[in-house]
């Protein structure tokens, strides 16, 4: 009917927003990578709609982006200051991300010295690294949203291609995560192990037969739970007794950063 928009409008107008978007942080001289739906896309073909869209930047640049935003119209702030910045224009938003909601996946050098180039809404841009959208995705097991099928999905379609040197290191603090994703892979494609880096799979399996004895570490009190869901293990840092593995030192977040991510859970939407 005249007057009314259609879904083919809107997105059309979300579009040409995420593209101004691009234009406004171009000018400005702010390095990105586009990451998101577009770069899952890219690396595995499968269409994901959803009205994200990310940007990774370092932490360095995310003032001189929120400056160039702001003065472009836009309402742009600090979401969470140990990960994530906004910007809004209307009912349409960008997502302005430096590490991870767990401080691990920090946006350093490596993400644009590796980044892959390519065509997001008829524009030229550089999409994050696959190495480093598994690594991010690896640590989402949330109750409401879990990465699992996605990194298996990256594997089957780029195991043969990622820097897995790159990948381990990576993943060196955390290796059994990295382990179990290999293992969910090999139960969930069967046919398709031969995909994976043998050496390293044979690696870490072999660490593991020496957990409990050998492994720096052993006994101590600390949940890792919380790099991988920010709810669903607050019981064992709050009434049982285990430290936090998200506080610095050993991990990036203050407690001002824990406790305001954790308030976020039922306040901020």
């Amino acid at each position: 009917m005249p007057g009314q928009s259609t879904q083919e409008d809107v997105a059309q107008d979300t579009n040409a927003f995420y593209r101004r978007t691009l234009h406004v942080l171009s000018d400005a001289r702010v390095a990105f990578l586009v990451g998101g739906s577009h770069a899952f896309l890219h690396y595995t073909g499968i269409v994901r709609n959803t009205k994200d869209f990310d940007l990774f930047l370092r932490r360095a640049d995310l003032d001189t982006a929120l400056a160039a935003l702001n003065e472009a119209g836009y309402r742009a702030e600090v979401a969470f200051p140990h990960w994530l910045g906004k910007a809004h224009y209307g009912e349409d938003f960008v997502d302005l991300v430096f590490s991870s909601g767990s401080g691990v996946a920090v946006v350093d050098d490596a993400w644009f010295e590796n980044a892959v180039e390519a065509d997001v809404l008829g524009m030229p841009v550089k999409l994050i690294p696959a190495e480093e959208l598994f690594w991010q995705k690896a640590f989402i097991m949330e109750r409401e949203r879990f990465d699992g099928a996605d990194i298996a999905h990256i594997l089957l379609a780029m195991a043969h291609r990622l820097d897995w040197d790159r990948l381990a290191r990576r993943f060196e603090p955390h290796w059994q995560l990295l382990l179990s994703h290999l293992m969910l892979f090999s139960f969930i494609y069967p046919g398709e192990t031969t995909r994976l880096p043998q050496p390293l799979f044979r690696e870490l399996l072999s660490r593991c037969s020496t957990l409990g004895d050998t492994e720096a570490g052993a006994g101590e009190k600390v949940c890792q739970g919380t790099l991988l869901t920010r709810a669903q293990y607050l019981i064992d840092i709050g009434k049982w007794g285990y430290r936090d593995a998200r506080l610095a030192p050993r991990g990036n977040l203050s407690g001002e950063d824990l406790a305001y991510w954790t308030w976020a859970i039922d306040h901020v939407k």
